[in-house]
């Protein structure tokens, strides 16, 4: 007779899956998840850190839409499959109970599950500089192929230094040729890099940066401490960040260099069940990345639980 033993033990957890982040990679893990006929919940807080962002750009069929408009028509579409479940919910403890995983909500109730999936994005630590919260996602930029197009050839400005100044100089002078580097302090160029910037026209400015003055998160000028102010219309930066959720860390799952959540080509984590998609696993934050790793991991979900189970 045929051994069901591995059958009888992942059913006895309430879902196959668990999908903590109901964004664009946990919805595309969850459609395909629920297209193989899996019984997933979908645990999310509503807190993405996109919210700030106007429009979307760079995701076929859906350029121009706002962030929140694609989340709820692929909310809508997911919900379809009457295998997936979801909870409005922040998830704020999960652990690993033999060969699967349970999950604490902060209301207090645990659910269980086979397999659990981290699409719990990550957290920008914002500069130290009033004003550049309200404008970070409209007019305080951190792409240029998700916003680039819709400031081409305006008065831009990029807050970097050293190395990365240089490679985002660079890489902005393809949009516009109204372009500086704001070093906020003194400049960590080397002399070969500041040459290479002179020579293409891009203007350095290492005065000490006091304030961000916008009319509802759009820039009109950089104000300086010594009380200078300088017009811009965009103003790109790379910031610092955080995961959004500390549970991958508290399971054991290992982080690259660059603090992201280490995985292979399957989007498997180093912790045996756990996966990670979106911008906590890769730091090409796009709604179409999110999308593309989110329905892969759930792909891979799947022939893991098929390979169990058969």
């Amino acid at each position: 007779m045929p051994d069901n033993s591995k059958s009888r033990k992942m059913k006895q957890y309430e879902y196959d899956v668990i999908i903590i982040g109901g964004s664009y990679a946990g919805l595309a893990a969850g459609m395909a998840l629920g297209r193989a006929l899996r019984k997933v919940l979908i645990i999310d807080n509503g807190d993405p850190c996109n919210k700030q962002t106007p429009y979307s750009h760079n995701f076929l069929t859906n350029d121009g839409k706002t962030p929140k408009e694609i989340a709820r028509l692929a909310r809508q579409q997911v919900q379809m499959y009457g295998s997936v479940a979801f909870l409005d919910a922040l998830a704020v403890a999960s652990e690993k109970t033999g060969t699967g995983f349970q999950v604490q909500v902060q209301t207090g109730a645990i659910f269980t599950a086979g397999k659990l999936i981290f699409a719990t994005g990550v957290k920008d630590v914002m500069p130290d500089i009033p004003g550049f919260s309200e404008c970070w996602g409209i007019s305080a930029l951190h792409c240029p192929y998700c916003h680039g197009y819709e400031v081409r050839h305006q008065k831009t400005g990029i807050l970097a230094n050293g190395d990365t100044g240089y490679a985002f100089s660079s890489l902005i002078s393809n949009w516009t040729n109204d372009l500086t580097l704001y070093t906020n302090g003194k400049s960590t160029l080397s002399c070969q890099q500041t040459e290479k910037l002179v020579k293409h026209r891009i203007n350095i400015v290492e005065d000490e940066i006091g304030r961000l003055e916008h009319n509802d998160g759009n820039l009109q000028n950089i104000c300086f401490k010594d009380g200078s102010k300088a017009p811009v219309t965009a103003l790109y930066a790379h910031l610092p960040f955080v995961q959004h959720s500390a549970m991958p860390r508290s399971l054991g799952c290992e982080f690259t260099d660059e603090g992201y959540i280490k995985t292979d080509v399957a989007q498997r984590t180093t912790v045996q069940g756990v996966y990670a998609c979106g911008d906590n696993a890769s730091r090409m934050r796009t709604i179409a990345n999110a999308v593309s790793m989110g329905t892969t991991t759930g792909l891979m979900v799947n022939r893991e639980l098929i390979e169990e189970q058969f």
